[in-house]
């Protein structure tokens, strides 16, 4: 017969097998000298590994299934991921410090849907201005709206070499890829790397919910949020260290409870923001939120970022002003580009680092010619 577990699954046959034999085997005879090794027999090692017991695995799923907790709560450095690692962790407060001590300030700009796309053409042909970081979307369902997101001018937005944040859940990742594919976007961004937001369980603010509640809910439901960061123009990790910091931050991002609930439900998490800010060195960052949030979910501007969207409440952004503070707080460097015949400078806004920063990031290995 099969024996079960707490958690419902089948317990090993190794053991109920080892008994069964044991019960049929004859006893061993005692040894008569503790002084001389001697072999053991077939009968002896079987008792000897069963008296050792046997480890199940635990599987999350099943447990779920029997008890409604989820896997993420069994986590334990989820409030610190930084926990056991504290060259890792200094390197992220240095890090922490570099961004505050050269961003510019908080921008807000109070922008109503439709008129999202024309304020930013304005931006572009009335100040030339250009964006090095441009994230897209919040943590909410109803930010993919696929007629705005396609009349972005977003190729003349970003710079060269420029980085894209976009949003998407599960349920919207073919929409996602088909708007990776249309005129503004099309063989000018490469998808490079794909994070995951994972709330913490299904009360979170952040849970993303099934929008037709009429269906009966499944037992298993796709819980996570996926940001594409995508890439134009070219950036090698292995030359480029003052434009980008690679394995600074890992790709899976979970829900930290604490700062939920000290903070509310942004539209952006903060360790999304900082997972930018840790990857890129340009100074320059444009977070688009396209429609309304909602009365649950707040918009927090945050140094070093212009966010643009309907719920903002801080209207402060002026260009001019803008341009000031980046040519305050930033490195700036000219790198040459060319279109064509044409042959151009363009300016690079950067975070200078420090030599213990550079000391302690990870870098990608050296090859040496042979």
């Amino acid at each position: 017969m099969y024996t079960y577990n707490k958690f419902g699954s089948r317990a090993s046959t190794a053991t109920s097998g080892t008994q069964s034999l044991k019960k049929a085997l004859p006893p061993s005879s005692p040894t008569t000298s503790t002084t001389k090794s001697t072999k053991l027999t077939s009968s002896d090692k079987i008792k000897k590994d069963a008296s050792k017991p046997v480890l199940q695995p635990i599987d999350y799923n099943n447990h779920y299934i029997h008890s409604g907790e989820y896997a993420t709560k069994f986590i334990r450095n989820v409030v610190n991921p930084l926990d056991g690692y504290p060259k890792l962790n200094k390197l992220h407060e240095l890090k922490k410090q570099q961004v505050a001590k050269h961003a510019t300030k908080a921008f807000g700009v109070r922008c109503s849907t439709d008129k999202i796309v024309p304020t930013l053409n304005s931006w572009i042909q009335k100040h030339n201005l250009k964006f090095d970081v441009i994230m897209i979307g919040a943590l909410v369902d109803n930010q993919f709206i696929l007629p705005v997101l396609n009349s972005l001018p977003i190729h003349k937005l970003c710079s060269k070499p420029g980085f894209l944040f976009i949003w998407s859940t599960t349920q919207k990742i073919q929409q996602l890829t088909k708007l990776l594919n249309n005129d503004n976007f099309n063989k000018k961004f490469r998808r490079s790397e794909e994070l995951i937001f994972l709330p913490i369980n299904d009360n979170s603010p952040y849970y993303p919910h099934v929008a037709n509640t009429n269906e009966e809910k499944p037992l298993f439901e796709k819980q996570q949020w996926h940001c594409w960061m995508c890439i134009t123009g070219t950036v090698r990790r292995s030359t480029d260290s003052d434009l980008i910091h690679c394995n600074i931050d890992t790709d899976l991002q979970i829900e930290s409870p604490p700062n939920t609930s000290k903070y509310g439900r942004n539209a952006c998490p903060v360790q999304i923001y900082q997972v930018a800010e840790n990857f890129s060195n340009s100074n320059r960052r444009l977070h688009i939120i396209p429609s309304k949030l909602g009365p649950e979910t707040h918009v927090k501007l945050r140094p070093g970022w212009v966010i643009l969207g309907p719920d903002v409440l801080i209207n402060n952004f002026d260009p001019e002003t803008y341009n000031d503070e980046l040519h305050a707080k930033s490195v700036i460097k000219y790198k040459q580009t060319s279109s064509g015949a044409n042959t151009s400078l363009s300016a690079q806004f950067l975070v200078p680092q420090t030599n213990e920063i550079e000391e302690l990031r990870p870098k990608s290995p050296v090859i040496t010619a042979k």
